[in-house]
């Protein structure tokens, strides 16, 4: 099996550490977190982000799973992940098992696709993104490099999510839109235009309120 760590010891990491287990590839070393808390999801607790540089020099290839939940609008996934790369750490992309992905679909390293999450044919995933429980991604969508698509959410094809941005629990994004850089769709909207500037956006149809 696969050596991997995690890193976070959130409620995020609780779910990402079950995927790791249903896979059967990895072998969880354990996690990283700024609070020891003790045995968490039968990992061990094996000290913050720093003690990662001693792993990862003492293990050739280290592994290790993003497992910090949304902080913000992705920037912080994206420092952990800088910092913790120019260690020669390595994340694979994971992919739960309960999860559906159909032909012609591609996703970069860092991300995670969680249970009941579809995915459909000619989809593009960037870097470090979540996809969250029970989230479809339909036909041809396009969303960027560190993006958080939150659990239950439905984004139509032919729709692209910019860099950075975050798409609340329940929201709805319709098909054929375009969705700029550093945006966050408040949970249960429903996005009928382009959102053409970073701000946060609420409501049915959504509406940028700052």
């Amino acid at each position: 099996m696969e050596e991997i760590v995690a890193v976070g010891g959130g409620g995020h990491a609780k779910v990402v550490l079950g995927i790791l287990r249903k896979l059967q590839r990895y072998h969880v070393l354990g996690y990283t977190d700024l609070n020891d808390l003790g045995h968490f999801q039968k990992a061990p607790y094996l000290g913050s982000d720093k003690e990662l540089a001693a792993l990862a020099t003492s293990r050739e290839k280290l592994q290790a799973v993003l497992a910090v939940g949304q902080v913000g609008l992705g920037k912080k996934r994206h420092e952990i992940w800088t910092r913790l790369s120019a260690l020669a750490i390595r994340f694979p992309l994971i992919v739960s098992p309960d999860a559906v992905v159909n032909e012609d679909v591609s996703a970069g390293e860092a991300t995670v696709v969680m249970d009941g999450v579809v995915i459909n044919c000619g989809a593009v995933i960037g870097k470090g993104v979540i996809v969250n429980t029970n989230s479809t991604v339909e036909h041809d969508v396009v969303i960027a490099d560190w993006v958080h698509v939150a659990p239950g959410v439905t984004i139509s094809g032919n729709t692209t999510i910019g860099r950075f941005s975050m798409i609340g629990a329940g929201a709805t994004i319709i098909e054929g839109i375009n969705v700029a850089e550093a945006c966050m769709v408040g949970a249960g909207a429903t996005v009928v235009h382009d959102l053409v500037e970073p701000g946060v956006y609420v409501g049915c149809p959504a509406r940028r309120i700052k």
